[in-house]
């Protein structure tokens, strides 16, 4: 029983875990080209990669099934260089916490750097300093406060997705099952004992983050 509760919660950490990496790195190169750069079609770009955070999470699953899926050029690349098809694997739980949790790191990214005195940038760059260095000396120090937020809530969702993981993982205990989909198993099952205690774990994990982030700001 012990081992078939924490599975869910393991499993939900790990997913997040993997995929925060992923979302963090993409989020802040995308932010950052965004955010300094004005081009011809800016604004549709912008709104596909924001679109995850209005679609419903049952819509995203399902483009996710499409683009990734058997009988697409994609999925029959991966099934062919992995020699297994990627939907209800664990792997498709970390592609659906990314797409949804990258909208949130790439906003909060944008935010930070849209902030940054262009003065500051420049001044650097007049004592020598490379445009990377300047990104990584400047930049990324001056939207600490926008990056972590950004963390924090994109963890936060890949943690708790729920629909598009559903959709496109499945929900198979020990491999794809993470705590929303337990709690949901539960709740239909009437084993409300054990949904309560896995609401308590995400409650906790969510506070705990939240209280850390803010004693960083």
């Amino acid at each position: 029983m012990k081992d078939n509760f924490w599975s869910p919660v393991i499993l939900s950490l790990q997913t997040a875990s993997v995929a925060l990496p992923v979302v963090f790195v993409l989020g802040i190169i995308t932010a950052r080209i965004m955010a300094r750069r004005n081009f011809k079609g800016k604004v549709i770009i912008e709104t596909i990669l924001l679109l995850p955070l209005v679609l419903p999470p049952t819509v995203v699953g399902f483009l996710l099934i499409i683009f990734f899926g058997g009988n697409s050029i994609v999925g029959k690349g991966i099934e062919a260089l992995s020699g297994a098809p990627v939907m209800f694997t664990w792997s498709a739980a970390v592609i659906a916490s990314s797409v949804v949790a990258f909208p949130l790191m790439y906003q909060s990214a944008k935010t930070g750097f849209s902030s940054v005195d262009k003065g500051a940038e420049e001044a650097a760059k007049v004592d020598g300093a490379s445009e990377l260095k300047t990104f990584l000396y400047i930049t990324l120090p001056l939207s600490a406060r926008a990056l972590v937020a950004g963390v924090v809530l994109s963890f936060a969702r890949a943690l708790g997705e729920f629909g598009a993981t559903l959709m496109f993982a499945g929900n198979l205990p020990g491999k794809t099952q993470t705590i929303p989909t337990a709690i949901y198993i539960a709740f239909e099952s009437g084993n409300m004992d054990t949904a309560w205690l896995w609401v308590t774990v995400m409650i906790a994990i969510s506070f705990v983050m939240l209280f850390a982030a803010n004693l960083l700001k």
